[in-house]
């Protein structure tokens, strides 16, 4: 299965309610690379590289989020994949 890079911004209650630490156990569950940030605008920044059919999994697990969260919407593009990350981590706000 072809290697992609996927870009997502997560809106919603997802700030303050362990969004980028769920997301960072489901990437790493999934072996899949990246990182995850708080954005300024309150949404959450998530770029992800791995098999596609891991990344498609991934979406599922973000559009369903932690359990205190509430994802209203998320805006997803597809991209080549860079291979510059060697694991998942969580960066700091904004």
């Amino acid at each position: 299965m072809a290697v992609r890079r996927l870009s997502a911004k997560i809106h919603g209650c997802v700030q303050g309610v362990g969004f980028r630490y769920f997301t960072r156990e489901a990437a790493r569950g999934l072996g899949i690379t990246g990182y995850v940030r708080n954005a300024q605008d309150e949404s959450v920044e998530v770029v992800v590289e791995g098999e596609e059919g891991l990344l498609a999994r991934f979406i599922g697990m973000i559009k369903q989020g932690p359990s205190r969260a509430v994802v209203e919407n998320v805006e997803i593009s597809w991209e080549p994949p860079t291979g510059k990350y060697d694991g998942f981590r969580v960066s700091g706000d904004g």
